[in-house]
């Protein structure tokens, strides 16, 4: 298989400080649609034989600089080796044109990073995991739903992004008619980006921020466009996915068939999350009709926000200990 060159950063940029107790290298791996992928690995110091392995990815217009990298590092350092990629179109990773999403290629993502642990000579391909956060747990989900290698799975902070797009925040745009204009909408654009010869950006994180702003976006704001998170290869922190780069995301829902995931999920949010129903919700049809429930878990972290589960939000509010235990229970 052909891989892209891709050009990767070898100073340490990350919004995080690194930590001394393991070992960091830049690595990449190919998925099934010819995509080189770029990622962070973090190895435990002093590590003998085989040893369990995570791959970690999101938020949903984030780059492996930010939080995956920040729950990779941290989960290396609990005795996992881990891997934080950046997904299709983003970041580091390879594919043209830049900065276009799709449930199907972003979950082969997944899977692909699975390919490459399950190779990885320091790894047992019986004990792998993944992480996914925000847009991403939703993600891993449909991952874990498809790919039997999976062992355990933990969705951090939640989004179900088909959900969010055909039906609007809260659902607050759940009709034929909104769905009608936003892909009229949408469809328009395609015949501006066509006549450019590029596609139009739809802007990050807004900037400045409104005084009337809702919390949500005050909470994004203050991560992607504050020094606690910025990042200059962060969509979010910059100028945002393509304005038509979520468009299949309309009409196609991931976790069609969540209730029949064999393996171990987690779902972990924030109890004051504007998205905290995304995790209620996917976890009561995970164990709807299901023969599966016993490994299933919804676990809500008392007064946190969305981006709480991102870096900690100052109150150390990621839950690392328990993601410990679930891993080291699950891939055992």
């Amino acid at each position: 298989m052909k891989t892209e060159k891709l050009v990767l950063t070898q100073e340490w940029d990350k919004t995080f400080p690194k930590s001394d107790k393991v070992s960091h290298s830049k690595v990449t791996f190919i998925n099934r649609y010819g995509i080189t992928l770029a990622a962070d690995m973090y190895v435990p110091q002093n590590a003998e034989g085989k040893l369990p392995a995570i791959a970690v990815s999101g938020p949903f217009g984030a780059v492996k600089e930010q939080c995956s990298g920040l729950y990779a590092q941290t989960m290396a350092e609990r005795g996992f080796l881990t891997i934080a990629f950046d997904p299709s179109f983003t970041g580091e990773s390879g594919g043209q044109p830049r900065y276009m999403a799709s449930p199907d290629i972003n979950t082969e993502d997944f899977m692909a990073a699975v390919d490459f642990l399950s190779v990885n000579e320091l790894v047992d391909s019986d004990r792998i995991g993944i992480i996914g956060i925000c847009g991403w747990g939703g993600m891993a989900i449909n991952t874990a739903a498809l790919d039997t290698r999976i062992k355990a799975t933990a969705a951090s902070t939640m989004y179900d992004m088909t959900r969010v797009n055909a039906k609007g925040y809260f659902d607050s745009e759940d009709s034929e008619q909104a769905r009608y204009e936003k892909k009229a909408a949408l469809c328009a654009q395609r015949i501006v980006d066509y006549k450019a010869g590029e596609y139009k950006l739809g802007g990050g994180v807004v900037d400045p921020l409104p005084e009337d702003a809702p919390f949500f976006v005050k909470d994004y704001y203050d991560y992607y466009k504050t020094d606690r998170g910025y990042h200059k290869r962060s969509l979010n922190s910059n100028g945002g996915w393509n304005v038509i780069g979520c468009e299949s995301f309309m009409n196609q829902p991931i976790l069609q068939y969540s209730n029949e995931i064999r393996s171990a999920v987690l779902l972990i949010h924030g109890e004051k999350a504007h998205s905290c129903y995304f995790s209620k919700d996917a976890y009561a049809d995970m164990i709807k009709d299901s023969k599966y429930t016993s490994n299933k878990e919804l676990y809500i972290i008392p007064n946190a926000v969305h981006t709480d589960l991102y870096d900690g939000g100052g109150k150390n509010a990621i839950p690392f200990d328990k993601l410990e235990v679930f891993f080291n229970e699950y891939l055992k």
